[in-house]
């Protein structure tokens, strides 16, 4: 406990100070939640999740940074009635990240993304064909860092994805993603 404490006391004591050209790399697994959106009214519920990826700031100065990555994320939705769609992208972000706080620990970021389709299945069928192969998102989220020493943190994080692009290939339906994940993280200075 004393350890623990310890940590916590040290993180809101230290500032963590970020120069131009400095990397961080943050491997980091999550619990996402996902649904649909769209014109038509619905009555589905949100499909639940692990997500996990691996993240990456460039600093412009302590203020800012470029945050991109790799990111598995499972989206789709629960039609009810048992049946499930379930659509797993592979996702690159670009995102601007604002680095606020006295100490810089805190971050709020936002940008576009591309998702790309790995596996998408219907009540255990596959149904990869019918869906549109990429997705184009708005990125939105917020987190704070645990400062352990000056090479490592904890990340601690909310990371949300609007779906700017329909699902379906046919285009018969305007329905889009809409997705959120909690995230724990390892932030890694280079």
């Amino acid at each position: 406990m004393l350890t623990v404490a310890a940590v916590f006391v040290l993180s809101f004591a230290n500032a963590q100070q970020r120069e131009k050209g400095t990397i961080e790399l943050a491997p980091q697994i999550g619990y996402a939640t996902a649904n649909y959106y769209g014109e038509n009214n619905l009555n589905n519920n949100s499909l639940g999740g692990v997500a996990f990826g691996l993240g990456a700031d460039y600093f412009f100065n302590d203020r800012w940074s470029l945050r991109s990555g790799l990111l598995y994320q499972p989206m789709g939705s629960d039609l009810g009635g048992g049946f499930k769609e379930k659509i797993n992208y592979l996702t690159l972000p670009v995102n601007a990240n604002w680095h606020f706080g006295s100490t810089r620990k805190w971050n709020l970021n936002f940008g576009p993304s591309i998702g790309f389709v790995m596996s998408a299945k219907f009540d255990g069928n596959d149904i990869k064909d019918l869906v549109v192969a990429t997705q184009v998102g708005l990125n939105y989220g917020i987190g704070y860092k645990i400062f352990v020493n000056e090479k490592f943190s904890i990340l601690i994080d909310y990371q949300g994805m609007t779906g700017l692009t329909g699902i379906d290939d046919s285009g018969d339906t305007s329905l889009k993603n809409v997705y959120g994940s909690f995230n724990l993280g390892a932030v890694i200075k280079l």
